[in-house]
């Protein structure tokens, strides 16, 4: 089945316009799906995002944005496809995502962050959606996988922090606040 639904773009958008979206995408269920392991995909995710199969690199963005619907990672930190009857490992170097582009609405307690997703996806930061800062600036998206922060977003979040200047340094977004000091 190829994937249909176009990338979300952030700009335009109004954080509750982006909310609606999210809730209305409808992903597969993985979480219930446990097929029996069949193997390798002979895919990869390489550090900066990139996809790969056989080595070779996956050009059309609505194949990684469908491949990237049916992914998760097992409680034993591996990275896997599923789907109703297989499950296939695939290596993913750093992060499944990179988190590439940020909107921030609001301020200090009442800030709401959302950041666009290299697969085409969005999320809000959120108790649902953590961010931690160790080992990196990453952010938790769903079944285990997460995304990275890209530099300039990080950077962009910083800057919120040193701006409000919460003690810890850090930033507030749907009601909850996220330390960009990370833990001791």
């Amino acid at each position: 089945m190829p994937e249909t639904r176009p990338p979300i773009e952030l700009r335009g958008l109004s954080l509750s316009e982006l909310q609606r979206m999210i809730d209305e995408r409808r992903l597969p269920p993985v979480d219930r799906w446990n097929p029996d392991h069949c193997g390798h995909s002979e895919m990869r995710i390489a550090r900066d995002g990139t996809w790969f199969h056989q080595g070779a690199l996956i050009r059309r963005p609505a194949m990684i944005r469908l491949f990237s619907t049916v992914l998760r990672r097992e409680p034993d930190g591996r990275h896997v496809l599923v789907t109703p009857v297989e499950k296939l490992e695939i290596e993913v170097e750093s992060t499944a995502f990179r988190a590439i582009e940020m909107s921030s609405e609001g301020h200090h307690e009442g800030r709401t962050i959302a950041f666009k997703l290299d697969s085409g996806d969005a999320v809000i930061l959120g108790a649902d959606h953590p961010l931690t800062v160790k080992p990196s600036p990453r952010i938790s998206i769903r079944h285990g996988l997460e995304a990275e922060l890209s530099r300039p977003v990080y950077y962009e979040l910083a800057e919120i922090a040193l701006a409000e200047d919460h003690h810890p340094p850090g930033v507030w977004s749907n009601g909850a606040f996220f330390a960009l000091d990370g833990p001791e």
